[in-house]
């Protein structure tokens, strides 16, 4: 299995989200960047396949020079080649991304297949949660897609006692209470949800071998602008503060907390 897992480098927030003085981006300068949580399952669904299944995981990503060092995060995490579609740090719009990544994995636009057998997605991306580039790659390249899945699975091939021997796609998702389950042929390209697994902690052996890695670097044609989108600006909604009030202790807070009780009805 020749698998190509597709990640995003996306703000690192654990608290209260702060942005830049111009509005146009979100405060890093405490915290920094990582790969989306769905994605970051993405490479781990990979990796297992090929510990099952045999073959190597590229994990794919669009962004800045800098966006190597994520790249080097989901190799510590066991994938087997990086993939760095550079650009200038401009934000690249779902049309433009998936324009981009679709020319990557059929060799540079020339219309030679790369090879790969799956391509793996997040099911949205951390900031802009837009949804869209798995099914725009999979248009373009008029390939079966799944979205949303929880469960994945490889059924099929040699030994299965299927006459031709192809592999399968069988995968599931929760769907208004019910789970849908999807049979389709590979090659596909499929977006998991985090919860799919469990990613792994990345080894010692893991990280000094992606620090020695060397991530292929490719220059995608500039097209931001055919998406049509500008950013105007961020906006943090205002938040609403909670707070907590000591009644008393002991049996001096009773009155206190009956005469609460009764202003919210509870007593009525």
């Amino acid at each position: 299995m020749e698998i190509c897992v597709c990640v995003k480098r996306v703000p690192m927030v654990g608290g209260a989200i702060m942005v830049t003085p111009d509005g146009l981006d979100i405060d890093v300068t405490m915290s920094g960047f990582t790969v989306s949580p769905h994605e970051e399952c993405a490479v781990e669904e990979a990796v297992q396949i090929t510990e099952r299944l045999g073959g190597s995981v590229a994990v794919l990503t669009l962004g800045p020079t800098e966006a190597a060092g994520q790249l080097r995060d989901m190799l510590a995490l066991g994938a087997s080649r990086g993939i760095l579609l550079q650009t200038d740090g401009a934000e690249w719009g779902p049309v433009a991304t998936a324009a981009a990544i679709t020319d990557a994995v059929v060799g540079g636009g020339s219309g030679e297949s790369a090879g790969y057998d799956l391509l793996l997605f997040g099911n949205e991306a951390a900031d802009t949660g837009g949804y869209q580039v798995p099914v725009r790659v999979a248009h373009a390249l008029g390939l079966p897609c799944l979205t949303g899945i929880k469960r994945l699975e490889i059924v099929g091939g040699d030994g299965d006692g299927d006459g031709d021997g192809g592999r399968r796609i069988v995968a599931s998702r929760e769907y208004r209470g019910t789970e849908e389950v999807f049979e389709v042929p590979l090659p596909a390209v499929v977006s998991v949800k985090e919860g799919i697994n469990l990613p792994r902690y990345p080894s010692l052996p893991g990280r000094l071998r992606a620090k020695r890695a060397t991530i292929e670097t490719i220059e995608p044609r500039p097209r931001p602008e055919s998406d049509g989108l500008r950013k105007v600006g961020l906006r943090v909604p205002e938040s609403t503060s909670t707070g907590a009030r000591v009644l008393g202790s002991g049996a001096d807070a009773v009155p206190a907390l009956v005469g609460l009780l009764d202003d919210l009805g509870v007593l009525s």
